[in-house]
């Protein structure tokens, strides 16, 4: 079939050849005919070759000029373009085109070329170029592809058929429109029991509706995808859809024993677990749905059941307190089962499965159990003892052991509890102290093993008795110019009360003494005014009036209290404006010199802290004072000079044996020198272990460090100055106290009483982190 379709294509390219020669030649005669030059054309075959041939090199066609008419010795022509002179080559004295390489169609369909006929000598073109293609004609070589190498699709368990589950797609690069070259179909190969494939769309749809996850969770289906349908042979390629069926509640949950039994403290607290009941339901957690029922003995109250879909467990919490006096056993008949199915998909009756449970209340020993869980009492103040009420438990076990009450209490404490009924006295109580009082009574059991004891709360009201007289409201202090006019009024005073201010309450207001410059007018408001009566005020004179008001409430019994009410004189400007008034200016003033003198007295005091820091942060900048001598002369000044000296200079300069026989002529009390040995001691034995010398020398230095009297270690003595002109210079550290130094002499303070006094001198540095 192929070789006839070849044949067809050569003969009617061949025929096309013949045509577009003649026609050209006709044309080419006419126009020499009528313009009397030559029109030369380009005639070529139709460009087209089948792909993938193999039979290389493959003829594809020829281009020809109107200017040759045959062979001709003098020209010649050449391909230019797409892979020319490499998959397409010429003949240069035919035009023939031959194909020199395998083409692919899917790769490249179609090239571009261009033709030339050029001089064989000068290598010039004897005619404009003319450009032409060369298109594959497609073959069915490739198979169809699938866009995945594997497929994952879910579809809900129990579905009906005709459900769409997913859709794949396989794609053939061949040429569509060439005998169905990249028509592809599609076919289920494993797995059409139950499902099924649309085999021009991949769509693949369930074909059963009996598919259960818990038989069951997935299936590999396997889909050919074939091209070139109705054709014999033709490529083909597989892919596996791996289908997950989701699951639904479509199962029952049920006991897994026909009884539970548990046992449980009679002190279990509320809210903890009884026990757990075992449930099968092969659903996933999240369509698991139980729900239990009490069937048989209402124990609601007492128990409740929560469903726990991860474990399979039916949770029975308790809800009230249990009593082992009162119900010492629970037995109830408890129903699981799951009212969310959808009985449709699951095809049946809901059933339900039913166990029997009981709990057994263990009996423990309890505190006693007051009678309420708390206790308010209300009293009168004032009253000096009495007797308010009493608090209450007993024994809640079958023993009924006796019952004690006490309270935390002490000396001051206001409160009695009687130990043997619990009864509670209180003495005089303020309720203007306090308006409540909060006490703990505990009841403890006395025969117990074990003192079992528990505590109430117990709230005590103070009664409001009126033993409060009536006070200014404020600690008033009006003021008032010496020019006022009479009947003004200049204050307006108002009263409170320390009892409890009920509504109705009323004060009254008088003036306690005969009015001479003010009086005092109850409005009848609770407030009260202080009018002037006589308004020849005279500052020079008086410059402050006292004016005792009495202030009465309405209580039972009435209770009244005297205030006195300090008027002031005040110089007024023309405005009525206050200029000066009585006292008040002066000590203003005076108050006002007093904070002047003490910042003044503050910033004199930092001052000289701050100079004597500077002053010392000098010294310590140009070493210590006492080494502001030249070194050789302060060797001159050695309190104890037992040695030569520091070096040959020294030895030169002084003659010591003076000094030495001074020292050796002076005389000591033989005690003195007893108690302090020599600190230069001479060892008058070598010892012959050296065990025995670590101990001496141990003992030596600590009688050194415990000498009181001989000079320190770090005297200058022993840091000697080794001279000027030493070749190892001075091994003292008598001039390196300067400010350059990055010497850190924190360490000297740790190395014990050896180095006090080197620590103490440079201990100076210290200054520098003190601030100002």
């Amino acid at each position: 079939m192929k070789l006839l379709f070849l044949h067809l294509l050569v003969i009617s390219n061949i025929f096309c050849v013949v045509l577009c020669t003649k026609k050209t030649a006709h044309q080419e005669s006419q126009y020499i005919a009528t313009n009397r030059r030559v029109k030369r054309e380009w005639v070529w075959n139709q460009m087209t070759v089948p792909e993938e041939q193999t039979n290389i090199p493959y003829f594809i066609g020829g281009i020809k000029s109107s200017k040759i008419n045959g062979n001709v010795s003098n020209a010649m022509y050449m391909l230019e373009g797409e892979f020319a002179n490499t998959r397409f080559k010429v003949r240069e004295n035919t035009g023939d085109i031959y194909g020199y390489e395998r083409l692919d169609r899917e790769e490249k369909a179609q090239y571009n070329l261009t033709a030339l006929l050029v001089d064989i000598k000068t290598k010039k073109t004897l005619e404009p170029p003319e450009t032409f293609l060369i298109r594959l004609i497609d073959i069915n070589d490739n198979a169809p592809a699938f866009t995945q190498e594997s497929y994952n699709a879910s579809v809900p368990e129990m579905s009906a058929t005709d459900v769409l589950v997913t859709k794949i797609t396989a794609v053939d690069p061949d040429d569509p429109t060439v005998a169905g070259h990249a028509i592809v179909t599609y076919k289920i190969v494993q797995g059409y029991e139950h499902f099924k494939i649309n085999e021009n769309t991949g769509e693949i749809y369930t074909l059963s509706s009996y598919l259960d996850r818990e038989k069951k969770a997935s299936y590999e289906v396997i889909v050919q995808a074939k091209d070139s349908p109705g054709l014999n042979g033709g490529f083909s390629s597989s892919a596996t859809v791996t289908i997950h069926l989701k699951d639904i509640n479509d199962n029952f949950p049920a006991f897994t024993k026909k009884l539970y039994t548990f046992n449980a403290s009679e002190d279990l607290r509320v809210g903890e677990v009884v026990g757990k009941l075992l449930v099968d339901d092969i659903d996933e957690p999240q369509n698991r749905n139980a729900k239990y029922t009490f069937m048989k003995g209402k124990y609601e109250q007492w128990f409740q059941i929560k469903s726990n879909p991860l474990t399979n467990e039916g949770i029975i919490i308790l809800r009230k307190p249990l009593n082992y006096e009162s119900i010492k056993e629970y037995r109830m008949s408890i129903e699981v089962t799951d009212p969310l199915i959808d009985l449709r998909v699951a095809n049946q009756h809901r059933p339900s499965s039913t166990t029997e449970v009981v709990i057994n209340v263990l009996d423990v020993d309890e505190p006693p159990e007051f009678s309420k869980p708390f206790y308010q009492f209300q009293v009168k103040e004032d009253v000096k003892k009495n007797y308010i009420g009493y608090v209450s438990a007993t024994d809640p076990d079958f023993a009924k052991r006796v019952v004690r009450y006490s309270t935390k209490t002490s000396k001051d404490d206001p409160f009695v509890v009687k130990e043997e009924d619990g009864s509670i006295y209180v003495k005089m109580l303020d309720r203007e102290t306090s308006a409540w009082h909060n006490i703990t009574v505990t009841a403890t059991e006395l025969d117990s093993p074990i003192k079992k004891a528990s505590s109430v709360n117990v709230y005590i009201q103070v009664l409001d008795v009126n033993d409060n007289a009536p006070e200014f409201a404020e600690p008033y202090a009006p003021r008032v110019c010496e020019n006022t006019a009479n009947d003004l009024v200049i204050y307006t005073i108002s009263a409170t009360d320390k009892d409890i201010m009920v509504p109705g309450m009323k004060f009254t207001y008088y003036s306690a003494e005969k009015e001479n410059n003010f009086t005092v007018v109850d409005n009848k408001d609770n407030t009260a005014s202080i009018i002037v009566k006589n308004g020849a005020f005279n500052r020079d004179v008086t410059k402050s009036y006292n004016l005792p008001i009495v202030i009465s409430d309405n209580g039972v019994p009435s209770l009244s209290s005297t205030n006195t009410l300090t008027i002031t004189i005040c110089k007024c400007n023309d405005e009525g404006e206050f200029i000066e008034c009585g006292e008040y200016e002066r000590l203003a003033a005076a108050s006002a010199s007093t904070i002047i003198i003490i910042l003044c007295s503050l910033a004199l005091i930092l001052l000289c802290v701050l100079v004597a820091f500077l002053i010392l942060r000098r010294m310590r900048n140009n070493g210590p004072l006492m080494l502001v001598k030249n070194p050789a002369e302060i060797r001159e000044q050695l309190v104890t000079y037992d040695e030569e000296g520091g070096g040959e200079m020294d030895t030169n300069g002084y003659d010591v044996s003076v000094l030495n026989s001074v020292r050796r002529n002076m005389v000591r009390s033989k005690p003195d020198m007893e108690a302090y040995p020599s600190m230069y001691a001479q060892v008058q034995k070598k010892p012959a272990r050296n065990g025995d010398m670590f101990s001496m020398i141990e003992a030596k230095k600590d009688d050194a460090d415990n000498d009181g009297e001989c000079l320190p270690y770090d005297t200058l003595h022993i840091f000697g100055y080794e001279g000027s002109e030493s070749n190892v210079e001075s091994l003292s550290s008598l001039e390196s106290g300067s400010s350059d130094s990055e010497i850190d002499y924190d360490v000297l303070n740790e190395w014990g009483p050896r180095f006090k006094m080197l620590a103490d001198l440079y201990g100076l540095e210290h200054l520098e982190e003190f601030p100002y």
